[in-house]
């Protein structure tokens, strides 16, 4: 179980980097949660070697905008991680050859008040070796503060883990401090069920878990869609 998440009731939106104890696999994973019925209402489905987020019940949906998008997206061997339709913009600097942080300096906060959510993204890059970085751009007093944190050939069983908000309430307090070093698993479903488990009960939606070989560069991939499982 993963303690910083166990005892959190409402960690919202998360990402997981790192790689596993035998230094095999490199491990992303990415998790949703969700208070209101349009927010619970979703499912990831898989998508050109990436994920999107789905309505589950289109008759239900009531508001797509910052909650329908590719949190994941594969180009190469760099794969992309984030909590909105930045992905797209990560994506889209990377093929024009710029930065991972070029591309998040175009793009601030959610404009959900009062609650402001963060923009929390990830890149994991598998082409000279072992490195990925984390970043939040969150509101600090009507201005946006960008943070980024980047990590090379950390291959030791650890990863960092990054989320949306620091517990639940209303307004709901943005994440505070650095990315959190956690400790990963070698047994790809042993972690996600762990993973899982640790989400709250009542306000978990999806998760999505991959594992990278760092030599063959195979995958496993696990979705799990709480919508799907009632």
């Amino acid at each position: 179980m993963i303690n910083e998440l166990c005892v959190n009731k409402y960690p919202g939106r998360g990402i997981i980097i790192g790689a596993t104890p035998d230094g095999e696999n490199a491990v992303i994973a990415y998790f949703i949660m969700g208070r209101s019925e349009n927010s619970r209402n979703r499912i990831f489905v898989e998508e050109d070697g990436g994920i999107k987020t789905k309505a589950f019940d289109e008759s239900k949906m009531t508001d797509p905008s910052l909650i329908i998008y590719s949190p994941v997206k594969v180009l190469g061997n760099v794969t992309i991680v984030t909590n909105g339709d930045q992905t797209d913009t990560v994506y889209e600097f990377l093929k024009d050859n710029k930065t991972f942080e070029q591309a998040l300096r175009t793009r601030e906060y959610e404009p959900d008040e009062p609650n402001f959510t963060p923009r929390i993204s990830g890149m994991l890059d598998l082409d000279n070796g072992f490195k990925y970085k984390l970043s939040i751009l969150k509101y600090n007093n009507g201005n946006c503060q960008r943070n980024f944190y980047e990590y090379e050939n950390k291959v030791d069983g650890k990863g960092h883990l990054i989320h949306t908000y620091k517990t639940d309430g209303n307004p709901i307090p943005t994440y505070e401090g650095e990315p959190r070093e956690i400790e990963l698993n070698n047994d790809f479903n042993a972690f996600c069920d762990d993973l899982w488990k640790s989400l709250d009960a009542e306000n978990k939606v999806s998760l999505f878990v991959r594992y990278i070989n760092l030599k063959d560069k195979s995958i496993k991939t696990k979705i799990i869609n709480k919508a799907e499982m009632e």
